[in-house]
């Protein structure tokens, strides 16, 4: 053992043996700042969640330098008596709970521990005023407290907090830097704003002093719940979301889902678009995110992730939110039911998308063919003048000597006339449109009333074709195949016991395993269209989904997998020419098939060009 090792030998146990003491108040205040407050941004959540739960409409907050030197949290809520005030700064004081049920909780905050841990670290000054009393301050540094004093507030609360750490000047050193702390407060104004989309935020950048510059603002939106969570959420994700976002409502078991998410043709290359709520709570929640994960994993290549805000709601009873320091995770007494809300109701939701895509494309595709400018505008007195335009009109009449349009090399497209059929509806009264031309031997060129739409024919084909497989083998099951003789996986004790929680989830997959003495499992039957595999292999990478993400969808993986594969070569190739009415009845098939609107690996197999924006690109409008 190292002489420095902070355990106790057992030869000088009987000569050093510790004292058992009891820490003060200071330093216990500072061990739970420790656990609540990270940084900055975390100071910052504690205090706007405390607005919130005092009924604020509207909230400001100010800080200078990252949060590091000021965090001022402005409320116009129910406020704080006097009276009141330096109870509040006591460890364990809260006016939330009653402390008979711990899993009643219907508030941000519960512990009544987050104002005595700031004024442990930082100094701390609250100013509130409630109903029929007089507005009233005290201040606290480094756990001592003033006196209550009188003030001057028309009502709400003021929490002001300075120097924060600085009676822990250990922590500054893992502070970084102005930038990124304001950052990471904006991002958690944010969350929270989604969250309450009734209440108002602003957020202000005060480091240069006086009123300094506002950074962030949301106004309270209106209407029914929806309306106004998709006012909030299209002005902090922005118009591109909530154009391309689908309504989330589903229930199971007493859990509600409801909420936002995104096309998979509207993916992200990186987790940064998810929130999660937990009874209005944001939370990080590892259970949440491979539920929501594994919805989207039919539609997503692996290097790309769905950007969605959801609200899991329940009676309080059904979750525990105190298993966290910082209340960022939860622990729900049926985890398998939320997780299978959250797949099962955004499932749902894609279907019933049907073949849309996102918007995005579309601006993608405008963009790439807005020309840049070569030259100078071209003005009035600089166009051509009569003679040239003469000479111009002279080569292309009939009869000239220079070759005209029939007379150019055959283009690489074809044109075929469409025939409309006699009754119903005119084909370009249909999303998708008509048929007019196929490009490149690849690309089908639809017209519809508004526009015009571009399918790839080869990509569109395999995701109908990959869908039908997918119908088939939920209605037949997956094939099995019996092994010869049984392969046996050696593992620990915890991961049998992993395994087998979800057994019957594996064999509906085609994969059947059964226990083998403590410390093993015996693989007996395995999907058959995988063919020959490495069973040992699958099952830890069943465990290793198990372990990270709470379930596991592997092996249906493998074998969706194939079934894509399949689909590929089964569709139609590119370079094939297609009749119109082949090319209509595919744009009739991909209306009316789910998802059709991306192929397999989650890009678009359509795009949509609206008239006015082609128009725009010859500067016709």
């Amino acid at each position: 053992m190292p002489e420095d090792s902070p355990h106790i030998s057992h030869a000088r146990a009987s000569d050093r043996r510790p004292v058992i003491r009891q820490l003060d108040d200071a330093a216990i205040n500072r061990i739970a700042a420790g656990e609540v407050v990270e940084r900055p941004a975390s100071a910052v959540k504690e205090l706007v969640e405390n607005a919130l739960d005092a009924g604020a409409s509207r909230v400001e907050v100010a800080y200078a330098d990252g949060g590091k030197t000021l965090i001022r949290v402005t409320d116009d809520g129910c406020g704080i008596a006097p009276d009141d005030l330096p109870l509040a700064l006591s460890r364990h004081a809260t006016s939330k709970i009653d402390g008979s049920d711990l899993l009643d909780i219907h508030t941000f905050g519960f512990r009544g521990e987050a104002l005595p841990s700031l004024g442990s670290v930082g100094r701390l000054i609250i100013t509130s005023r409630a109903d029929g009393f007089d507005a009233a301050t005290i201040r606290v540094a480094g756990s001592e407290t003033s006196a209550v004093k009188p003030a001057a507030l028309s009502g709400g609360t003021v929490v002001e907090l300075r120097d924060l750490f600085y009676a822990t000047p250990a922590r500054l050193k893992f502070m970084r830097t102005d930038r990124a702390e304001a950052q990471a407060i904006t991002d958690v104004i944010k969350f929270l704003a989604m969250a309450e989309p009734n209440v108002g935020f602003t957020l202000r950048d005060v480091s240069g002093g006086g009123e300094g510059r506002v950074t962030f603002r949301a106004d309270p939106e209106t209407g029914d719940m929806f309306d106004a969570l998709s006012g909030r959420l299209g002005s902090i994700l922005g118009r591109d979301f909530s154009d391309n976002a689908i309504q989330i409502d589903a229930e199971r078991d007493g859990l509600r889902l409801t909420g936002f998410a995104a096309l998979p043709t509207y993916s992200r290359g990186a987790a940064v678009a998810q929130f999660l709520f937990v009874n209005g709570r944001p939370v990080k929640d590892k259970l949440l995110t491979g539920a929501l994960r594994a919805a989207y994993f039919d539609f997503l290549s692996r290097d790309r992730h769905p950007a969605a805000a959801l609200f899991v709601s329940c009676d309080p009873h059904l979750v525990d939110v105190n298993v966290h320091p910082a209340k960022s995770e939860v622990r729900f007494r049926e985890p398998g039911v939320a997780r299978g809300l959250i797949v099962s109701g955004l499932r749902h939701a894609l279907a019933n998308a049907g073949h849309r895509a996102s918007t995005t494309v579309a601006g993608a595709t405008l963009g790439a063919m807005r020309p840049e400018p070569i030259g100078p505008r071209v003005y009035q007195m600089d166009r051509p003048g009569t003679g040239v335009v003469r000479q111009s009109y002279a080569t292309q009449a009939p009869g000239s000597d220079m070759p005209g349009f029939a007379e150019m090399s055959a283009p690489s497209a074809r044109f075929d006339p469409v025939v409309e059929p006699e009754q119903g509806t005119p084909q370009e009264a249909l999303p998708l449109g008509a048929a007019r031309a196929q490009l490149h031997v690849n690309y089908i060129i639809a017209q519809t009333e508004t526009g015009m739409v571009i399918v790839d024919q080869h990509a569109a084909h395999e995701r109908l074709v990959y869908e039908k497989l997918k119908r088939q083998m939920a209605e037949n099951g997956v094939a099995r195949q019996a092994l010869l003789i049984p392969e046996i996986v050696e593992l620990s004790s915890g991961d049998v016991a992993r395994l087998l929680e979800v057994a019957d989830d594996l064999a509906q997959m085609g994969l059947v395993i059964e226990p083998f003495g403590g410390d093993a499992i015996a693989v007996r039957e395995t999907p058959a269209i995988l063919g020959e595999i490495n069973a040992t292999a699958m099952i830890k990478d069943v465990l290793d989904e198990l372990a990270d993400l709470g379930d596991s969808n592997k092996v249906q993986a493998k074998v969706e997998a194939v079934l894509s594969r399949v689909a590929c070569h089964g569709s139609i190739r590119s370079g094939r020419w297609m009749r119109p009415e082949e090319m209509n009845a595919l744009l009739r098939e991909m209306e009316a098939t789910p998802h059709s609107g991306q192929c397999n690996h989650g890009r678009p197999t359509y795009v949509e060009l609206k008239l006015a924006d082609i128009e725009r690109l010859f500067g016709r409008t």
